[in-house]
This record gives structure tokens, sequence and C-alpha cells, in this order.
């Protein structure tokens, strides 16, 4: 059985100059970038003063401060004159205290709109969890493109449920519709056979008292009466 090969875990990087010069300056970049973000937590946290000048291997300068590296390289050469003279380094205190009190006070200002950021990222969050939610409880309402087969599945046999039960409907409706119309004939029929029978009535001879006659003999004289009545004279 072949054995797995051994990983080699983190292994340290042998501290040396870089020969390769394209190594050489994605180095420079990457680590100046740390170094630069480090010095700038160390201010945050601590609240140190600290001034990097940095030259590239392309003699290019590159330069971190905080509050600002001329102050900090003014201080830093004056240092001896400010001893010496009490006055000097009092004026010079009283303008870097109100330096670092504005610095304090957007640096709080910095750290509310941060805070502002983050209850508006996670509200925007909420909705959108609320309308994916809303998205998911209405999903017919979706594009028909947004569904997945068992959603459209579902919706096929809602809209075929639905087909039927508008058949029906209308099937009901026919049949009234059919219904009342035949109603209205037939008492339409049954008005107009009364008025016939009526006239026909009115065109009979009048018969001596006691004198019975047989349906079928009533019936022949009213078709013969209508009859008459119907054709016009002349």
């Amino acid at each position: 059985m072949a054995k797995k090969p051994s990983s080699m875990g983190r292994q340290k990087i042998k501290i040396a100059k870089i020969k390769v010069k394209n190594h050489l300056q994605v180095t420079f970049s990457k680590r100046r970038s740390g170094l630069f973000k480090k010095a700038s937590e160390l201010c945050t946290l601590c609240g140190v003063e600290i001034a990097i000048i940095v030259f590239s291997p392309a003699r290019k300068v590159f330069s971190f401060g905080h509050p600002n590296v001329e102050s900090l390289i003014d201080r830093f050469l004056s240092r001896n004159n400010t001893n010496n003279n009490p006055i000097a380094n009092n004026s010079l205190q009283l303008v870097e205290a109100h330096r670092n009190a504005n610095v304090c006070g957007l640096n709080l200002q910095l750290t509310q709109i941060l805070g502002e950021v983050e209850i508006e990222k996670k509200r925007g969050e909420s909705l959108d969890q609320m309308r994916k939610t809303s998205q998911s409880q209405c999903w017919w309402e979706a594009p028909i493109s947004q569904l997945d087969l068992q959603e459209l599945e579902q919706l096929k046999d809602s809209m075929e449920a639905l087909k039927k039960y508008e058949t029906n409907q209308a099937s009901k409706f026919m049949v009234n519709e059919i219904a009342n119309s035949s109603t209205f004939l037939v008492l339409m029929v049954d008005a107009r056979r009364r008025r016939l029978n009526v006239r026909a009535m009115a065109c009979l001879p009048t018969w001596k008292f006691g004198t019975r006659l047989s349906d079928l003999e009533y019936l022949n004289l009213c078709h013969s009466q209508i009859g008459t009545i119907g054709r016009s004279p002349g």
C-alpha cells in the first residue's frame, strides 16, 4: 500500500534578499501595505504618534504618519531647540494638543458614521430577508423562469382545477339561461292559447240549456272557429 505524501505544513520563510526583480516588487508592495496597516492599528489602539518613511527598490518614497509625517519630523529635528526654549516648547505642546483634539473629534465622528453604516447594513439585510420570505410565501407571483419543477407542476394543477371550475360555472349559467328562456316561451304560448280560446268561445253559437258537447266536438269546434278568425275577410 502506497504511503500518502506527508504534508510539509507551514514552513518558515528564509529571510534573504529576493533576487528576482518581479518577485521583489510584489513582496515590497504587500509588506509595505502590511507595515502601514499595523502602524495604523497601533495608533488607534494606543494613541501613539508614528512616522514611517520607506524607499522602494525603484527609489520611490512612501510614508505614513499619525497625526502627520511633517509635524513629527519637524518636532524631531527641532527637539534640541525646543528643549532649550521652554516657551517654544509650550507653544508646540499647545498646537499638538489642539491637533490631537481635532483628530479625536474626527475619530469620534468616524466611529459614529461607521456605527450608522452598520445599522443600515443590518436593516438592509433584514429587508432582504423579509422580501425573500414574502416571495417564498407568494411563489406563484414570481416569473415562470424562476420556478422549479415542483412549483411548475403545482401551478399547472391549480390552473387546470380553475379551468374545470370555470367550465362548470359556465355550464350552470347556460342551463339557467335556457331554463328561463324555456319558461318564458311556455308562458307566451300559454297566453296566446288562452287568447285564442277566449276569441273562439266568443264565436261559438248559443247552445240550448242542458246541451253538453264531447271533448272531441269541443276541440273541432274551437279549431274551426280559430281558423275562421285567422282568415282575413275577402
